[in-house]
């Protein structure tokens, strides 16, 4: 025997780690990996940034048969907050911990190939859970949907520097929509994953407070207001549907944290009186949507009216959001509270943002 075999031979019978990894030398410097370890050692290579997550989590929702799909993001100090939100078929509370271990999947009989390979295995949240600092079932239960969270440090798992903006979709020569130009960041993945399932699968994609206003919008929406009367709380009702049953601000708050969502009282008043207006859907924002599905030019045709400027609806819509949440830090600093939407005036040589406003207590 080598004096490498040896030497391996004598850290797999010494070492309890080297048992845990190690099922079988096989001489000349060669080893049969336990499984275990070859299933670790592939799920740190499967997520190699923080898309590869999203786009994991993406596909786990539409294998659950989710139709819409909430995806909460920001980033504090290196940090990246992910939180994925689906109306599918959720996780029974006795499987919130073992979802997570390798090859347990809820499809025996089925598996999908996509864009991005077979899904199925078993081994996505795995994956995932390798190389985060935490990922969790927030909320979830049979047949109501799931809510997880997933904490990255992007000093370890790298993300794409530009996570602001969006891509540009157009045709392809098949008369398909693509996203043709744009970073490879967490909203081109959403983008790509949305145009890729465009008929059965809805994403929304904002900071957690446009979340929690899009849920709330959905839910009051949908829900059948004789049938909450009836209700003592909101735990019966699926996931992304619990803030509709919030009845004020405190308890709007409660039921956020409870999905994984925290947001202020004061956020919770805006949302509650409207102040802050759902999202539209990635693909709808993409594709600059209509009613009808007519997707709608996104270019601005200055030579048909030198009058003066003229700018989509859809694309002031868009400023005025932005410029809200520029507004929402200061508001926050000086106590206060804007009445209504930015008001924006659009004419020949200039446009003008005005916010309207009363002081707070």
């Amino acid at each position: 025997m080598s004096d490498t075999n040896e030497l391996i031979s004598f850290i797999a019978s010494m070492s309890g780690e080297g048992n845990l990894r190690v099922e079988e030398n096989l001489g000349e410097g060669f080893v049969r990996l336990r499984v275990s370890e070859a299933e670790r050692r592939q799920a740190k290579h499967d997520i190699q940034h923080v898309e590869d997550i999203v786009i994991e989590m993406l596909r786990n929702a539409r294998d659950a048969g989710a139709t819409r799909i909430y995806v909460a993001t920001f980033k504090e100090e290196g940090m990246r907050s992910l939180l994925f939100l689906d109306n599918g078929c959720g996780v029974p509370e006795d499987m919130r911990e073992r979802i997570f271990d390798a090859r347990v999947t809820s499809k025996l009989e089925s598996m999908k190939m996509d864009r991005w390979g077979v899904h199925g295995r078993g081994m996505a949240l795995f994956s995932i859970r390798q190389n985060v600092d935490d990922v969790e079932v927030v909320a979830s239960g049979k047949d109501l949907g799931s809510s997880f969270k997933v904490l990255v440090n992007t000093d370890v798992l790298n993300e794409r520097a530009d996570q602001s903006s969006w891509p540009i979709a157009s045709k392809d020569e098949t008369g398909a929509y693509h996203c043709a130009r744009g970073p490879h960041n967490i909203l081109r993945t959403v983008c790509d994953f949305s145009l890729e399932e465009m008929h059965g699968c809805d994403v929304f994609i904002g900071s957690p407070t446009e979340i929690a206003a899009t849920l709330y919008s959905h839910a009051r929406g949908e829900l059948d207001a004789s049938r909450l009367l009836f209700l003592d709380n909101e735990s019966t009702l699926p996931v992304t549907s619990r803030l509709g049953f919030a009845a004020d601000a405190a308890e709007f708050m409660r039921i956020a944290e409870t999905i994984g969502i925290d947001i202020s009282e004061r956020t919770a008043h805006r949302i509650l009186s409207g102040a802050i207006a759902p999202l539209r859907s990635a693909l709808s924002r993409l594709l600059r949507e209509r009613d009808g599905n007519v997707p709608r030019s996104n270019e601005v045709d200055l030579v048909k009216d030198r009058r003066g400027l003229k700018i989509a609806p859809d694309d002031l819509s868009r400023f005025s959001r932005d410029v809200e949440r520029c507004f929402e830090d200061l508001a926050q600093r000086y106590y206060l509270n804007m009445v209504g939407d930015p008001k924006i005036r659009v004419m020949k040589d200039r446009i003008t943002v005005s916010f309207p406003i009363e002081k707070g207590e």
